[in-house]
Order: C-alpha cells, then sequence, then structure tokens
C-alpha cells in the first residue's frame, strides 16, 4: 500500500520552516537546562544570581515587546527570522569558547540571558506573523497543531538529551549543540521560496509610537482579540501563583524527590503532544470558540487536582495523580493556544500582525512577574495548600472572559477584520 502526504506536508516550504523550528527546539531544550547548570556547577552563582539570571531571560517581553510588533511590520519576516536564528547561535557559542578559554563570568551569562531572550521575542513575533502568509487562513489551525507537536516532541527528548550532554561534555560546551541548531534552523528557513506580502512603503510609516498604539488599539478595540488577551493574562497570572509554590509543595509536603518530579514533568510533556493532536478534530466536533473554552477550563481542573493530593496515603497513588494533573494540563493548555492563536491569525490583516502578537505577547508576559510575587507572598501567608487551590480556581476564571464574548458562538475561523 503506497503512502501518500496530506494536507501540509504537502507543502515542501512549510516543512522546511516544521524541520527547522523542531530542531532549533530541541536544541533551546539543552540550554534551558545547561545554561543555569552552568551558573551553578562551573560559575557557584549564588540565589540571588540564580534570580537575576532568571529576570535577564524574562525581561525582553517588557522591555521591548510592543516595538517588537513594530519592527516586525515594517519589514519582511523571514530575514527576522534568519537574523534571529543567526544572532542566537553566534551569543550561544561563545558560552562554551569563554568557558574553554577560562574567562566565563556570571555578569556574561546575564548578558547572554537577555540578548538570546530578546532575539528570540522577535524570533517568535515574526514567526507567528509568517506562518498566514506562508500557508493560508484557512490551514492555520493545522499548521499550528503541527507546529505545536515540534514543541512537544522537544519537550519530550530535549530534558534527556541536555541532561546526558551535561554529564558527557560538561554544561557550557553543551549549549554548543543549541546553538548548532540555530544555524540548522536558519539555514531551513533561508531554503523557503514562497513570496511575502510586502510591507508598508517607508514613506507611509507613523512614528514608531503611533504604529505601538495602533497594535493597543487593534486588541481593545476587537472584542474577539480583548476576550484572547484577557483570558491569557489571567491564566499567566494564576498559573505564576501556581508555579512559585508547585515544587515546594510536591517536595516538602508530598515527599516526592527529583526523579519522580521528572517524570511528573515529562507526563505534562506527553499531554502537550497529544494535545498538539487534537484541535482540528475538536473544533469540528464541538466548534471551534468550545474547544478554546473547554481547552482552557481543563487547564484549571487539572491544576486543581494538585492540593488535592494530600501528604498521606500511598506514595505512588500521590505520584499517578499529579501524573494526571500534568497530563490534563498539558492537553488543555495545547488545545487552548492552538485555538486562540489560529483565531487571532486570522482576523488581523497582515500589515498589523506583528503588532498583534506582541501585543498580547507584552500583555501576557506581565502579569508573570506579579503572579510570581503574589505566589510567594501567599504562600508564606495562608500556606502552600491554600495557594495551590486559589491558583487553580484563578485560572478557572479566565475561562469568563471567553464566555461573556464572541469566541463562545465561534463555529468556524471568523472572518478577517477590515
Amino acid at each position: 500500500m503506497r503512502f501518500r502526504l496530506t494536507g501540509l506536508w504537502r507543502r515542501p516550504d512549510f516543512v522546511k520552516l516544521w524541520t527547522g523550528q523542531t530542531i532549533s527546539l530541541i536544541g533551546s531544550q539543552v540550554t534551558f537546562l545547561a545554561l543555569p547548570l552552568t551558573a551553578v556547577l562551573v560559575l557557584n552563582a549564588t540565589p540571588a544570581q540564580m534570580g537575576f539570571l532568571t529576570a535577564a531571560g524574562a525581561m525582553p517581553s517588557l522591555l521591548v515587546g510592543l516595538f517588537a510588533g513594530v519592527w516586525v511590520d515594517r519589514h519582511c519576516r523571514r530575514p527576522i527570522l534568519i537574523a534571529a536564528d543567526l544572532g542566537r547561535a553566534a551569543l550561544l557559542l561563545l558560552i562554551p569558547v569563554a568557558a574553554l578559554l577560562g574567562v566565563l563570568r556570571i555578569e556574561y551569562l546575564y548578558v547572554v540571558a537577555l540578548l538570546v531572550g530578546t532575539l528570540g521575542l522577535f524570533f517568535e513575533v515574526a514567526h507567528h506573523s509568517f506562518l498566514p502568509s506562508l500557508v493560508g487562513r484557512e490551514q492555520l489551525i493545522e499548521g499550528n497543531s503541527k507546529l505545536e507537536i515540534s514543541d512537544s516532541v522537544a519537550e519530550i527528548v530535549g530534558p534527556g538529551l541536555a541532561g546526558g550532554l551535561v554529564q558527557l561534555v560538561t554544561a557550557p560546551i553543551a549549549i554548543a549543540v543549541d546553538a548548532i541548531s540555530f544555524l540548522i534552523s536558519a539555514l531551513f528557513l533561508g531554503l523557503i521560496r514562497t513570496p511575502e506580502p510586502a510591507p508598508k512603503p517607508p514613506d507611509e510609516q507613523q512614528n514608531i509610537l503611533v504604529e505601538v498604539g495602533e497594535g493597543l488599539g487593534l486588541v481593545s478595540g476587537s472584542a474577539l482579540l480583548r476576550a484572547i488577551a484577557g483570558s491569557m493574562s489571567t491564566l499567566h497570572l494564576f498559573n505564576s501563583v501556581l508555579e512559585a509554590v508547585f515544587v515546594l509543595y510536591v517536595t516538602r509536603e508530598l515527599g516526592i524527590g527529583p526523579g519522580m518530579l521528572g517524570l511528573i514533568f515529562a507526563s505534562g510533556s506527553v499531554g502537550f503532544l497529544v494535545g498538539a493532536l487534537l484541535p482540528g478534530r475538536v473544533s469540528r466536533r464541538f466548534g471551534l470558540g468550545s474547544g478554546i473554552i473547554g481547552g482552557l477550563l481543563l487547564v484549571g481542573l487539572s491544576d486543581l487536582l494538585i492540593p488535592l493530593v494530600g501528604g498521606s496515603g500511598v506514595v505512588m497513588v500521590r505520584i499517578l495523580v499529579l501524573m494526571a494533573a500534568q497530563f490534563f494540563f498539558g492537553l488543555g493548555l495545547t488545545i487552548f493556544n492552538i485555538g486562540q492563536v489560529s483565531v487571532r491569525q486570522t482576523v488581523t490583516p497582515d500589515h498589523l500582525q506583528g503588532r498583534m502578537n506582541a501585543t498580547l505577547s507584552f500583555i501576557a508576559a506581565g502579569s508573570v512577574p506579579l503572579g510570581g510575587l503574589l505566589g510567594g507572598g501567599l504562600g508564606e501567608m495562608i500556606g502552600l495548600r491554600p495557594t495551590l487551590v486559589l491558583a487553580a480556581l484563578g485560572e478557572m476564571l479566565a475561562v469568563l472572559w471567553l464566555l461573556l464574548s464572541p469566541v463562545r458562538s465561534l463555529h468556524e475561523q471568523p472572518a478577517l477584520m477590515e
């Protein structure tokens, strides 16, 4: 029986994008583990220094997020993607070089985390903005689903690869694998031949602050985008509350060690992978809006399982419940993300895609530091378990934004905004 490719697998340029993205995502999982291990094992970083390192990687969305959208809308997206990959490769390659020369310092890791995070932000905004011109709006759900599969595979394969490389060649040298993956991604992006719509001519461009305002106005003026922004912000806020105390609760109150904790997180990665395979079927069966709402509701319900696991009882039962919670969290979050990203890409005109994506990333990122601080404070004041309950209930509140908006009645992709 002859095997035949279907859908976007028959589009060579999409396959190039997917292949490069998959390889670079796996490489990024190596750096996700190897960069902090470089700080801890090689540079003997203090807890305060680790906090600065984490903050450095998270700052770009708040510092330049809105302006990244303007830049992406003013230029063709594919060259931005290639430049971001090459820039990240060069920055990361300097870490193993500095380590081999004996001149690596923690301050350099701060700079690398900040600059790599900035280039990663530009890549993400340009990537979401580039996809509609590459595959067409009618195939966005399929395209986003396949790209989400890449992310899920990377999260399953990457941590094990990272751990093995760090053990084998040390953390700084392992980062070179990520640098090489970005070079491969840039190569595949360079092979894409589908033409992009031309950006606005220079003489029609406005002041950058005016263009930032257009992005904010687009999101606030659209009932669909406004609801998606509100739900994302609320979800990120309360999920950050949960993440601030999750590891403490699982290790200290449930007595679960690092090995089992890694297995629990791996269950979430499997959930991401399964979720990436379902959005098309879910939207056809229940409607696009119902799938988005159902996915978001599943996120809150699955996280509510975590505080229901008490410190007494059989350890294996606790582990299985937490694995189930992580699996359904990954499943629900992926269905929600693929649906909402596809909707916002569909309704937004091409010349505003960058600003729309950057505005939503900025709104979501802005709630993360607040959620982390709130989670830590609540954990101190009311305890870890009550904080987890409040966090899960807060995540479910995010559904209200969608229930009180046109998202609820969406059965298929909405029309393009004029």
